[in-house]
């Protein structure tokens, strides 16, 4: 059955539900994993996001996604502009990445403190993104549902107490990657749930033994 939402597609600024809209989406999800507060960004265009940016505009919807607008606001044609009279200092540059899909972004981000953040994300067709890597480790978060990114080291336990934590809170896990860089070191929980939970949920989390740390991204309207 085909469905509807791939004729129609998502309620949007165009030109193109790939190169437009799901690029504003990719640039919301680099905003939010940063910590929404961006101050510069250097942006690695692959396939046919490097060779029709121009052209689709999706420079400026990547932008106006860091810019924390969504996929309808009307000023996303000027957000390159905006994005230089508010002192985002953006760079744009071509890749070549083995085995990615052709609409893919890299997406480095510095934050006020001085943090990067590196999402790589693909627009997979009619407004829906992928980001297959966040900080160097393999993930899937896709910024449909409530997501909760918890950086961590990788012992014993650190899972289930997590998961015990959103369980106590009544928060139902949607969809989980964790991964890490090696066995021991640094790992990453990318936990996408049905509700975000309670306000103190993030402390709660925060506080658990070997937690790194804890970001909250909200859902991204199509």
């Amino acid at each position: 059955m085909v469905d509807p939402f791939d004729i129609i597609g998502p309620v949007m600024v165009g030109p193109s539900s790939s190169h437009t809209a799901g690029a504003v989406r990719l640039g919301r999800i680099a905003r939010a994993a940063a910590g929404g507060s961006v101050v510069a960004a250097d942006i690695g265009l692959h396939g046919s996001f490097a060779t029709t940016y121009k052209g689709h505009g999706t420079d400026a919807a990547l932008v106006a996604g860091l810019l924390g607008m969504g996929t309808d606001d009307e000023r996303i044609p000027d957000a390159l502009r905006i994005a230089r009279d508010v002192g985002l200092d953006v760079r744009f540059r071509v890749v070549d990445l083995e085995d990615a899909h052709p609409n893919t972004a890299v997406i480095a981000v510095t934050n006020e403190s001085c943090a990067v953040t590196e999402v790589v994300g693909s627009s997979v067709g009619g407004g829906r993104v992928v980001v297959s890597r966040l900080d160097g480790f393999r993930v899937n978060l896709t910024g449909a549902y409530p997501t909760w990114v918890i950086p961590h080291l990788d012992r014993p336990g650190v899972v289930a107490a997590v998961a015990g934590a959103l369980s106590s809170s009544g928060v139902n896990i949607a969809g989980m990657t964790v991964a890490r860089k090696q066995k021991g070191a640094e790992a990453i929980m990318v936990i996408e749930v049905d509700h975000p939970g309670p306000v103190e949920l993030q402390g709660i989390l925060a506080e658990l033994p070997n937690v790194l740390g804890v970001r909250y991204i909200e859902p991204i309207a199509l």
